[in-house]
């Protein structure tokens, strides 16, 4: 293997190569990246098991190789250097490299036991905007659960029908459902780890992603990069029936002053176990309350309230996490009654989030 690469680019293709590497990996080979320069182009592959990156960068390959560097120790040296292009060179397992007036000389191992590229039957596929997909993922890959007992509930589920995709997560506490418009031919579901659609997301560019969904792997192809995953087997939640049209009370508030005061109200409830704060509805404002054994906090939050008053307290971390991620200068809160889950909308219609209240002692 013998190239010259720009630095810069070097860089950002390795950075997006070391989101698929695990700090608490006990195989040695996947403490290392894979480079393979053919050509006239470097691709470098990382694998933990679970997620696998490809991706790619132009260079000027003068010999074809393919080797497996410390991803760490190479990540730094590379990150280290000055100058503008890095000359590469490989004599059997010793690397040199160049930049400047800088040389390293660094020990490589051999790529024979390096994990082979996931297959993904190429059945069910569709197309989505980054940015449509970040979306997407920021709004409901915070809500899953981290319950490890419970495997199917750390995903996010992507529901998909010919008209739409579902990104849905729940941990039993609360829901968020983002919905995409997206006219495709597949009617299928599959559950990706959230950590994997979190890394996903540092790695995306303004450009269409091509998503593949096969029966236990799913592909997200960009072009220069593929992000592959192993899907979360188990069955979902069938969520749709947690989402009624009924509702006996509606408030509709501004965001910023009911973020404000949760977070003030909830420097005592965090206090508690239970992070608990109750809510007392009545015409013209939302009463927002919260005792423990240190004090009690009471907030008073103006709100057009359309139906009857009601009484109901929830956890203030799960409404707080949901009202963050909210971008409208005003949010509309669903009520049933103090025992059913409230929904929170904002100006994106296509975007609600559930969370189930805290039942008070009579």
């Amino acid at each position: 293997m013998k190239l010259k690469v720009s630095r810069k680019e070097f860089i950002k293709a390795i950075q997006i190569a070391q989101r698929a590497i695990s700090p608490r990996s006990t195989i040695q080979i996947l403490e290392g990246i894979l480079l393979k320069a053919k050509n006239n182009e470097i691709v470098l592959i990382s694998s933990d098991t679970e997620i696998t990156i490809k991706t790619s960068i132009a260079a000027i390959v003068m010999e074809e190789g393919e080797i497996v560097v410390n991803s760490r120790l190479f990540g730094d040296i590379i990150r280290k250097f000055q100058g503008d292009t890095i000359d590469i060179n490989l004599d059997g397992t010793s690397m040199n490299l160049k930049c400047e007036k800088s040389n390293f000389h660094i020990q490589c191992q051999l790529p024979d036991e390096y994990p082979m590229l996931p297959i993904v039957e190429k059945n069910n596929t569709f197309n989505i905007s980054s940015q449509e997909l970040s979306d997407s993922i920021k709004k409901t890959s915070f809500a899953v659960s981290m319950d490890e007992t419970r495997m199917v509930f750390t995903g996010v589920l992507m529901d998909l029908s010919p008209a739409k995709i579902n990104f849905v997560a729940l941990d039993g506490f609360r829901m968020a459902l983002k919905t995409v418009n997206n006219p495709n031919e597949n009617t299928t579901s599959a559950i990706i780890p959230a950590r994997t659609l979190n890394e996903l997301i540092k790695v995306l560019e303004n450009e269409d992603v091509n998503v593949c969904i096969s029966r236990n792997m799913a592909l997200f192809r960009t072009k220069t990069t593929e992000v592959y995953t192993t899907l979360l087997s188990g069955e979902f939640f069938k969520y749709q029936g947690l989402i009624t049209e009924s509702h006996t009370t509606i408030c509709t508030i501004s965001r910023v002053n009911l973020q404000s005061a949760l977070e003030r109200a909830s420097l005592l409830a965090k206090e508690d176990r239970a992070n608990l704060v109750k809510f007392e509805i009545e015409e013209g404002f939302i009463k927002i309350s919260s005792n423990s054994e240190i004090g009690n906090v009471e907030e008073i939050v103006e709100s057009k309230v359309e139906g009857g008053n009601l009484k109901i307290a929830f956890n203030s971390k799960y409404l707080l996490d949901g009202i963050k991620i909210m971008e409208s200068e005003e949010v509309r809160l669903y009520f049933t009654d103090s025992v059913n889950p409230c929904i929170i909308r904002e100006d994106d219609e296509d975007y609600l989030y559930l969370v189930l209240p805290v039942r008070l002692a009579k």
